[in-house]
């Protein structure tokens, strides 16, 4: 049995995307979520990962509708209309570097300083998406520098949060996810349209995982399907 009860409060950050809309619509249906909340860059409540001081001002303003059983954060950057991701050294370059680890690893770092806050210390969890290749041991290909090193970088700052949070809110779960190849924006140059899962069952198969999620499970690495996947 997982560690938040129901009925449950859900907050999606970065709803307008494929995944967090997914997400938007299983808890506006699901019978035991009693109220969800969506913010991204156009909410009421806005939160924008190129304006760092909007994440705290962000939590400030929804402490009223805390406490939340459940956080999921869906914001990510693979690439834009100005770069795509690096297949070689000499295709780094700090513009890039920098924006790449501003949304997919500073963002998400501040936004658990301030988030956390919000989350119900008698049971509740908050996941961050993440991408198998932020893993090091999995790396076989190479290229994708940036998005490869803010992932990675993002799942340590994800475990030292959750051995910091499990000495004063054990009853707190933080854990790093990643959806798998998901049909959205991220993907779509990537052969996403015919690889990739439609966002509702990738959403469906990761919801399976957190309600089951327990405490041993504060500061790990999953995949869509609850497999562990390494470092």
């Amino acid at each position: 049995m997982g560690i938040f009860s129901k009925p449950y409060r859900a907050l999606i950050i970065g709803s307008s995307g494929a995944i967090g809309n997914a997400f938007m619509d299983l808890f506006e249906y699901h019978p035991d979520c009693i109220a969800v909340t969506g913010i991204g860059r156009q909410s009421v409540f806005t939160i924008d990962y190129l304006r760092p001081e909007s994440i705290e001002t962000c939590a400030a303003s929804l402490t009223e509708h805390a406490p939340f059983q459940l956080i999921i954060n869906t914001i990510g950057v693979l690439y834009s209309d100005r770069f795509m991701p690096e297949k070689k050294l000499d295709d780094l370059n700090a513009a890039q570097l920098g924006q790449i680890m501003q949304v997919n690893t500073i963002g998400p770092a501040l936004t658990l300083r301030y988030f956390s806050k919000l989350l119900d210390p008698q049971g509740s969890v908050m996941v961050t998406l993440s991408a198998k290749v932020g893993s090091i041991v999995d790396n076989r290909l190479g290229g994708w520098y940036s998005y490869r090193a803010s992932k990675a970088a993002l799942n340590m700052i994800i475990k030292t949060a959750a051995i910091e949070l499990a000495r004063t809110k054990p009853n707190i779960i933080l854990a790093a996810m990643h959806p798998g190849t998901v049909d959205s924006n991220l993907s779509k140059p990537f052969r996403g349209q015919q690889i990739g899962r439609p966002a509702k069952e990738a959403v469906a198969d990761m919801f399976e995982v957190i309600r089951g999620l327990g405490k041993e499970a504060s500061g790990s690495f999953l995949s869509y399907s609850g497999e562990i996947i390494p470092w």
